[in-house]
């Protein structure tokens, strides 16, 4: 299958994955409630750590856990052994092959700490590592990008916080999102369009805020993977403080806007990087008022909750780097130096 094959694929391997998800997730939220957790630290790596960053955001606004991403080489370089014993310990990986992902939840599971492996292959490595594992079953990912990995990530962790919410309303968000994230897929042409505006740009600037910082981390590492540009995410807040200097005509902006606490503060700086600094932006949102900022206005359906969001909006980033890529007389099929499966120590 190809990379946009694997693309398209997501709201089906999203239906899939949610179909199994109550009987994987409930005995599991259960446990985690018995062990009395007061911490969660998470090991990734690459795309799988900005799955990590949307745990942060999700497990700390929704259920008051303090959330810390784990140092790996701090155990598998230096020898060093962290306590773990009151955190949940998870490790994200889609092969499940990183020995220092590995070790961290191997750690956690030798001080009794409750250990939770999210991977697409439940004989991996991690998944023998940990207690407990969660198989994304997304099928083969034949693209040395990841993508429908990516988003079951995501899903798993918004499937997690729904079954420790115990709430309806959050069950029928959850149902409603592969749906959400196929409407996002009809934007193709125009995400299409946009990236043959950008063929000339060398450098890209990506910003969001709250749960859509992973969606800036996540497209960005995208556009370096396949369209081989540098482009830098940011926290809009984070960009007040120093990265501003970075605009100048011939950078785009990239913002993903979703409504709640954040909504305000981004649209005013978008205003103000189009009207003051004539910047060309784009924006993926469901708010109009945010889409009004953009020369390259990307809606999505409305109704999708705040915290859900970036599993629909990264689908925007996934093809505009697939379709730069290609703009640029890059494969994205091939992304130089890379390889499916990374191992670091």
């Amino acid at each position: 299958m190809t990379l946009r094959g694997e693309i398209l694929e997501q709201p089906e391997v999203a239906r899939r994955f949610l179909a199994r998800a109550p009987d994987v997730f409930v005995p599991l939220a259960e446990s985690i409630r018995a062990h009395d957790v007061d911490h969660v630290v998470i090991a990734a790596r690459g795309t799988s750590d900005h799955a990590a960053i949307y745990a942060q955001y999700v497990l700390g606004v929704r259920h008051a856990l303090s959330v810390g991403l784990g140092t790996p080489s701090v155990i598998s370089l230096y020898g060093a052994h962290p306590r773990l014993d009151r955190s949940l310990v998870v490790g994200i990986s889609q092969s499940g092959a990183s020995p220092d992902v590995v070790g961290v939840v191997a750690a956690g599971r030798s001080q009794g700490a409750p250990t939770l492996a999210i991977t697409n292959d439940p004989a991996s490595p991690l998944a023998l590592a940990a207690e407990t594992c969660i198989d994304l079953g997304a099928g083969p990912e034949l693209a040395i990008a990841a993508t429908k990995t990516y988003t079951t990530e995501l899903l798993a962790i918004a499937s997690l916080s729904a079954a420790l919410s115990g709430e309806p309303a959050d069950a029928a968000a959850l149902v409603a999102i592969p749906d959400a994230m196929a409407s996002a897929l009809e934007l193709e042409p125009a995400v299409e369009s946009m990236a043959r505006d950008q063929v000339a740009a060398d450098r890209l600037l990506v910003l969001a805020r709250g749960y859509e910082y992973a969606t800036a981390r996540e497209w960005a590492l995208k556009l370096k993977e396949l369209a081989r540009v540098f482009a830098d995410p940011y926290s809009a807040a984070d960009f007040e403080h120093g990265p501003l200097a970075l605009l100048e005509p011939g950078v785009p902006v990239l913002a993903t806007v979703r409504p709640g606490p954040t909504e305000a503060s981004l649209v005013d700086l978008l205003r103000r990087l189009r009207d003051e600094l004539d910047a060309d932006i784009a924006v993926v949102s469901d708010q109009p008022e945010a889409l009004d900022v953009a020369r390259w206005p990307f809606a999505l359906a409305a109704g999708t909750p705040e915290w859900l969001g970036p599993i629909v909006s990264i689908v925007v980033g996934q093809l505009h780097a697939m379709y730069l890529a290609s703009a640029r007389g890059v494969d994205p099929e091939r992304p130089r130096n890379l390889n499916k499966v990374t191992r670091t120590r």
